[in-house]
This record gives structure tokens, sequence and C-alpha cells, in this order.
């Protein structure tokens, strides 16, 4: 049965963004419990070793070349240990649901950067519909409650904020070298984040930070192999096939499935709102991602006479 490269980019954003939501679920099993840079440290580290063991089976050497070590350094941080820890300490105060929707604003981010970096990114008035959209439905989700005593603290509202600006930033700065193989990319970024957040780890609190993961290693186990090594090797390849901005809009389907997973695993309830913003959501994906290539609104603009 062939599939069309459509169809496969849809199954491998539903199957990424189902992957990477379930990182909210792992975290916050281990949050109220472990340090943040401990969750990191730990996330990096084990995702690391799969992607190394990975490399080495294909007989690829798993350190970096010279040309690689600028791409693994500044992905390490903007997509690695930076917004992992803050992600950790965001969920410490706030339930998985709500910090995912938070997130959900990185698209949008991601768009507007792409439309000034690159000439094949520029957006359209349907691209434009598109993300206003998704926009919305990720506000219908947040709702007005979003920073009261049930939601996200300040300080923890603020530091999703800042991921979702840390992996915007990233995913634009992904296709600006195409040098480097997109599964190399996933490689460095977790073995430079594992370093950083490590250190970081043994500097501000030590070996024990370590100790309350013992008892939790499912988690951390499955939030280093199927919420970080597996999901961030099929993002790097679609930067690399559909482009940041459609690549992107993972962070508009992650709140949905966020949420699903909170209320089946955590407890966390779920109302009408949710389900509303959750299906007006996925039709701002759809929007977006089955947009043609047209004449960009900067190409639509009236030339001066």
């Amino acid at each position: 049965m062939n599939i069309s490269p459509r169809s496969f980019f849809v199954v491998q954003l539903l199957a990424c963004s189902l992957m990477w939501s379930s990182g909210f679920l792992f975290m916050k099993l281990l949050a109220d419990s472990v340090d943040p840079f401990a969750i990191a440290s730990v996330r990096a580290g084990f995702a690391a070793v799969l992607l190394s063991s990975w490399a080495l089976m294909r007989g690829v050497s798993p350190l970096p070349k010279r040309f690689e070590i600028l791409p693994w350094l500044v992905l390490g941080t903007l997509n690695g240990w930076l917004p992992n820890v803050l992600t950790a300490y965001a969920l410490q105060s706030a339930p998985a649901g709500p910090s995912a929707m938070i997130q959900a604003s990185g698209p949008l981010m991601v768009a507007v950067l792409s439309h000034f970096a690159f000439q094949d990114e520029r957006l359209t008035y349907r691209k434009v519909g598109g993300i206003l959209l998704g926009f919305a439905g990720m506000m219908v989700l947040i709702g007005p409650s979003a920073l009261d005593h049930q939601g996200a603290s300040l300080f923890g509202a603020l530091a999703m904020v800042v991921v979702s600006v840390c992996y915007a930033v990233g995913n634009v700065y992904a296709k600006f070298i195409p040098q480097v193989e997109p599964s190399r990319m996933a490689l460095g970024q977790q073995i430079v984040s594992a370093t950083m957040a490590t250190g970081l780890t043994l500097l501000l609190s030590g070996p024990s930070a370590y100790a309350p993961i013992l008892p939790s290693w499912p988690a951390a186990l499955g939030l280093s192999l199927f919420s970080t090594a597996l999901p961030i090797t099929i993002f790097m390849y679609l930067i690399r096939q559909q482009g940041p901005t459609k690549a992107a809009m993972i962070g508009y389907l992650m709140p949905t499935f966020a949420t699903l997973l909170a209320v089946l695993f955590l407890g966390e309830t779920i109302g009408l709102r949710e389900v509303v913003g959750g299906l007006v959501v996925l039709a701002g994906v759809f929007v977006v991602t089955t947009a043609p290539h047209s004449p960009s609104l900067r190409a639509n603009a009236k030339q001066p006479s």
C-alpha cells in the first residue's frame, strides 16, 4: 500500500506529538520529588546513551565532527537542557495539561521567525488563518483560569513561555545547518543537554539529587526513550523535510494529547472548554499543514508606483 507524502507527514506529526506529550506525564510524576536539573540530566542522559548506541550499531561514531560542535551546543541548549529544566520547574506548581497548553504558543513564534528567515516559509493568508485558528484554540484551552490557584503559578507560566521561545528559536536554527544529518542533530542535542544538566546538578545539588529518581525509574526511562530519543529524531527529520513552520505544528497537537494523558493517568479533569479548544486546535493544524504553496503576504503587498 502506497502512502502519500502528505499522509506520511500527518502520521509522523501525530506520532511525534503523542510521544513528546507523554513527557509532561512522566515529568509530572517526577517533579514533586526530584530536582529539575536532575530530571533534565536523567532525561537527556538516557536518551544520549540510546542514540549513541544506535549510532554505534550503524557503524557511526557518536563523537562530534568539527563542523557539528557549534550546532550541537546551540541545539543542546535551546532545545535541550534549558527548556527541560524550566519545564520540570513549571510542573512543580502546575498541572501537566495547562503547562502543555501554554507551550502551544511555540508554533506561532516559529511561523513568524520563519517568515523573515526563509524564502520558502513565507506566511500566506491561509497559513495566517490556520495559525490564528490554532492560537485561538490554545486560548480556549488555557481559559481565564490558567493562572489561578488551579493552574500554573505566575513563575511557572513564565517559565513555559520561555520554553516556547527556546524551542521556536532552536527549530528555526536547525534549518540553517543542512550539513548536519537530522539523526546527528538529535544525538548531539542530547549529549550536550546531558553534559550541561549533569554538571549543573552536581554543582548546585550534589549527587544526592539523583536518589529520589530510583523509586521512579520506570517514569525516568519512559521520559528518556518514549518522550525524548524517539520523538526528537522524528522531529529533526520533519524540520528538514517540511520546514520549521509545519514541524512546529506539533506544538498545537501537544496540548490535546497532554491533557488526555493527564486525565487518564494523573486524574486531572477535562470539561467542555478543553474539548472545544482541542478540536479548534486540530482544525488549525489541518489548515496550516494542508496549505498549498502560494504567493506570500509580502509578495501580495502593493508595490509603490
